[in-house]
């Protein structure tokens, strides 16, 4: 068997990851009785087709959403790609500049990939795939591994963009099948694994490591692995959240304690909407002794408007949409608050956002990163809204 930078050359890859797949099949749990491969992912199916109606009859707020995200992805049509061997992450206490430098390789990427491939899934622009698929295969022929303090968590929360691109264009016939089982290995053998390696922290890091686990197992249609994030997510979520939603994890890094209250939200629901369209299941209404991920959406929605009343430090930073933390460009928890408002149809969230519309978080990490464009709805309420596909 001859290997290549590590990596199993392409002639055997295509077997290894069906061998791995019926592996994982035939020894898999079913999560639920309505498991279904095609509605997985951020962007599942009757996502995908009731946006594709609105902006074909040019509804608003899908209509300029669309307008905005085809701008991006026009503009990654001609960027280079900074694909490399080793993605080396620093901590951001120890070295500021060095982790935001050499994380900016693997974040520009993956927006450009997730961008191009959205586009493509909403328009069928063939330009736009191959962008997604030359950025997908740079990076899973490059990359090989990750290093350094910070290297396995910027992965998990900045290569998320790269899975859902390729997710996206899966069904991409110029996308060949070398190509295709080249970037799968990479998937689960350089992004999950990074993701699981953080899985079982305790704060932000478990996270992020859990939702690119579960998208990872998603997308390679693991179905032990969906459910094994699912217990995760369940065995401690209620040990994160207060009595009064607060996130004590996040709520003791000082100045910074909003934005890392948002920075656990954020995976925390992404990973939920990926289990709700895998399995059915809705984490999203889990809730114990007062605790839900409802009430702490609520509290960092209030104390992200009130840093006067934020009683963990003086001053803390507050998510605006002119905010230049953690880096320029950016809103939130505007996001967030788009994403969540559509979820629990909160009026509250939804009149936060409306006067920024549409909102994309196009930097440093990929969840909630087009939640204008692309509304996060029960199954029910995409069933009540097909008079309108």
């Amino acid at each position: 068997m001859k290997f290549k930078h590590g990596f199993l050359t392409l002639g055997i890859i295509a077997t290894i990851i069906c061998l791995v797949s019926s592996a994982v099949n035939v020894n898999a749990n079913p999560i639920s009785n309505i498991f279904n491969k095609d509605e997985g992912g951020m962007h599942p199916k009757q996502q995908i087709d009731f946006v594709k109606k609105q902006i074909k009859k040019g509804v608003q707020p899908y209509s300029q959403a669309y307008s905005q995200l085809i701008l991006k992805a026009s503009e990654a049509l001609n960027a280079q790609d900074h694909a490399i061997a080793n993605f080396a992450v620093p901590g951001f206490y120890d070295n500021p500049e060095e982790h935001v430098k050499n994380s900016q390789s693997l974040q520009t990427d993956a927006f450009n990939a997730y961008a191009c491939a959205l586009a493509y899934a909403l328009g069928k622009e063939e330009k736009y795939a191959v962008k997604a698929a030359q950025i997908l295969k740079s990076w899973s022929t490059v990359n090989k591994t990750y290093s350094e303090h910070d290297g396995a968590l910027v992965m998990a929360y900045s290569g998320s963009g790269l899975v859902i691109a390729g997710d996206l264009i899966k069904g991409y016939k110029g996308w060949s099948v070398g190509d295709k089982a080249q970037f799968d290995v990479w998937v689960r053998y350089v992004y999950k694994k990074a993701c699981d390696q953080i899985r079982n922290h305790t704060n932000n890091w478990a996270d992020w490591g859990r939702f690119g686990s579960i998208l990872s197992a998603d997308y390679l249609n693991d179905e032990a692995e969906i459910a094994e994030n699912i217990r995760l997510i369940k065995s401690d979520l209620f040990n994160k959240i207060a009595e009064d939603g607060s996130m004590p994890e996040e709520t003791r890094r000082e100045e910074n304690g909003l934005w890392y209250t948002y920075f656990s939200l954020t995976p925390i629901t992404a990973a939920c909407w990926i289990a709700y369209n895998r399995t059915g299941e809705n984490l999203f209404v889990l809730e114990q002794d007062g605790k839900s991920i409802k009430k702490a959406l609520d509290y960092l929605f209030y104390y992200n408007q009130h840093p006067d009343e934020w009683k963990w430090f003086e001053n803390p930073k507050q998510g605006t949409p002119d905010s230049n933390y953690p880096t320029e460009g950016v809103f939130w928890p505007g996001d967030l608050m788009e994403a969540m408002g559509a979820f629990y149809d909160d009026s509250k969230f939804i009149e936060y956002v409306t006067p920024h519309r549409p909102i994309i978080y196009g930097a440093h990490h990929y969840a909630w990163t087009f939640p204008t464009l692309m509304p996060v709805w029960t199954k029910e309420r995409f069933d009540e809204n097909k008079t309108l596909f």
